[in-house]
């Protein structure tokens, strides 16, 4: 529903910030590594995840895409809700983070607040294969962290034409090793002569 919000800082706190957006303030929950980042600036660009439960609807925000899709992965296994997603990724980098999940690193996991041996097991039994195809730059794969969104933007689009995810992932990841300077239509029709 919301993609991002840009507008100017009203409020903010280690845990959350006042957005003004268009006239309307905005309470998003963010970590304390997106906090370290706009903690000087009047003005942001906040990534945006909106959560909707039975008594609540609300917003969290991230600096960088790569933090809102690993709090999506992270959510999306059963007994992980937001704030404990928030806490994981205020907790460390989402890179280190990321790396502790690739790696299988069950200590690190546990070292969270909140964060048993079982649930540790099971976010890196859930995740590890997903990100080891999402951030390949992680174990030196071919996907370079300038431009992963176009990769995601091509896999997007070609499943809304009807092409299995799988397939259309493996075909966009073969084009992007051989040029990874192509734009998301370039990189969508040399995906279509293939599959």
């Amino acid at each position: 529903m919301y993609e991002y919000l840009r507008g100017s800082v009203i409020t903010k706190a280690p845990t959350y910030v006042v957005l003004e957006v268009g006239g309307i303030g905005y309470y998003v929950h963010i970590t304390l590594s997106t906090y370290s980042q706009i903690k000087d600036v009047d003005e942001c660009k906040l990534f945006i995840s909106f959560q909707v439960r039975e008594d609540a609807h609300n917003l969290y925000g991230f600096a960088t895409e790569e933090e809102r899709q690993l709090f999506t992965h992270l959510i999306s296994i059963s007994g992980i809700g937001p704030s404990t997603g928030r806490m994981m990724l205020s907790s460390s980098t989402s890179e280190e983070l990321q790396r502790a999940i690739i790696n299988g690193e069950v200590e690190t996991m546990k070292k969270i607040k909140g964060i048993g041996p079982k649930t540790a097991q099971r976010i890196i039994l859930e995740l590890q294969d997903k990100l080891k195809k999402t951030d390949e730059g992680v174990s030196g794969g071919s996907i370079s962290d300038t431009k992963p969104n176009v990769v995601e933007e091509a896999l997007s689009a070609l499943i809304l034409l009807g092409f299995a995810k799988k397939t259309a992932d493996k075909a966009l990841q073969t084009i992007y090793k051989q040029n990874n300077d192509l734009s998301v239509e370039a990189l969508i029709k040399a995906a279509l002569k293939k599959l």
